[in-house]
């Protein structure tokens, strides 16, 4: 599988190869990329174990047991749980979040879907969703994996990204850039 360009170059893309290629070796590519949404969401809402990720003090030995733990918990497949325990190993945990949305782009690639990176002011509904997924389909020639997060900050629209593209239509952006004209 070809990567698409700069996708192997990084340490987390380095990782999330690694893992992609295991993945679909064991044909567990939706085992895995689930797992992977499961840890993603717990290190958005616990700081517990957003801490245990980015914590420079935390010996391997405990870090690899602590996620092991965790991994357990959160009822995660073996592959995935494996991956957690080299990365504490390697002390590579603060690289979690760049290979799980690194994963996720190889994944998109493999069933033939194109991902987009979708931050709205407020969350989305069900149907909103869909007619969105429709647009990109429309625009891209693809199906599109939208992965959602929502960022009050822009305080209205959303700011999708696909690949290289981004398509920004957020009022915060909008208003920034009236208050930068009007400064002449």
């Amino acid at each position: 599988m070809e990567n698409s360009g700069g996708i192997q170059a990084s340490l987390s893309g380095r990782y999330a190869t690694a893992l992609f290629d295991l993945a679909r070796e064991q044909q567990s590519i939706a085992a895995v990329e689930s797992s992977l949404g499961t840890v993603r969401q717990a290190l958005r809402e616990s700081d517990d174990f957003r801490a245990l990720t980015t914590s420079p003090l935390l010996a391997r030995g405990a870090a690899a047991k602590a996620v092991a733990a965790v991994a357990e918990t959160l009822g995660l497949d073996p592959l995935t749980t494996r991956f957690l325990g080299v990365l504490a190993d390697n002390r590579r945990l603060s690289q979690l979040p760049k290979v799980i949305a690194v994963f996720r782009t190889l994944a998109a690639q493999h069933r033939g879907e194109t991902s987009a990176e979708v931050v709205s002011a407020h969350p989305l509904t069900d149907a909103q969703v869909d007619a969105l997924r429709q647009q990109l389909r429309a625009r891209v020639g693809r199906d599109v994996n939208i992965d959602l997060s929502v960022d009050p900050a822009l305080l209205g629209g959303m700011v999708v990204r696909i690949g290289s593209q981004m398509i920004d239509s957020s009022i915060r952006t909008r208003l920034n850039s009236l208050a930068h004209a009007m400064k002449g």
